[in-house]
């Protein structure tokens, strides 16, 4: 499996506290089934301020530390991008980073609410050839409200990004339930652990794809298995009211959603 938002990197925000923490959650990757992972430390959140040199040394470590321990697992560079001002200038400037120098770029929008800019941004983006991954709107209450505003950015072009500890029901019944439906609305294109350490946050992505699995079939199981696979290879994902030939090609996403 691959998971493409984690915080397994050390010292860069609340995510892994130290290189012991860090090396002791890449050994529960491996145990999940895990065997690439996309590091993506917060960034203009508030809180942590990680730009894309420190990361891309981060990763370089990371993954020689890994080598010398004989673990398989393979670390990525990403960032999780809060929306904010200076976004779009800061990307320009290379401050940035895409998800495993992909296409695809990893925002995060505040839990309380949709951003006024949202849509813009999403919209300046997909101009510039990026595609936005929006990360866990289940735990956006705006949402959790109105799956319409997230349908409006999926419209602009973006990807929606669900949680595993969600889609598990670990985060409680309520937010198992809101995820699996927008699953169900073709508003989730791609699923993550946002694992944060191994205790209270761990991977725990191959039980959310059993439950997937269960709940909506095998078939869109592995559609968003292979949509992990593509934002790594950097490959295209179907979206909503993108232009003809690639509404043609909605009918197979059509065809492993029906009667789910």
């Amino acid at each position: 499996m691959i998971d493409i938002h984690s915080h397994i990197l050390p010292f860069m925000d609340d995510g892994a506290a130290d290189w012991e923490a860090a090396l002791g959650m890449a050994q529960d990757a491996i145990r999940d089934g895990i065997t690439t992972i996309i590091a993506t430390p917060h960034h203009a959140n508030g809180q942590y301020m990680n730009p894309a040199p420190s990361i891309e040394q981060a990763v370089k470590v990371m993954n020689e530390r890994l080598r010398q321990l004989g673990n398989p697992l393979l670390v990525l560079p990403g960032q999780e991008i809060r929306v904010y001002g200076d976004l779009l200038n800061d990307l320009e400037h290379g401050q940035l980073l895409s998800l495993a120098g992909s296409r695809y770029i990893l925002l995060e929008m505040p839990s309380s609410r949709v951003p006024r800019n949202m849509e813009e941004v999403c919209h300046e983006l997909t101009i510039q050839g990026y595609v936005p991954v929006i990360a866990h709107p289940e735990r956006n209450a705006e949402v959790a409200a109105d799956p319409a505003r997230l349908e409006r950015l999926i419209e602009q072009g973006a990807l929606g990004q669900v949680t595993a500890q969600s889609v598990a029901g670990v985060f409680g019944s309520k937010l198992q339930k809101l995820s699996l439906e927008l699953c169900r609305k073709k508003l989730v294109h791609v699923v993550a652990s946002d694992a944060h350490d191994s205790g209270h946050r761990p991977f725990g992505l191959s039980e959310a794809y059993r439950v997937l699995e269960k709940q909506l079939g095998t078939e869109v199981s592995g559609f968003f298995r292979e949509n992990a696979e593509k934002i790594v290879g950097n490959k295209e994902i179907l979206v909503r009211n993108q232009d003809e030939p690639r509404k043609k090609s909605r009918k197979l996403f059509d065809f492993l959603f029906r009667n789910h």
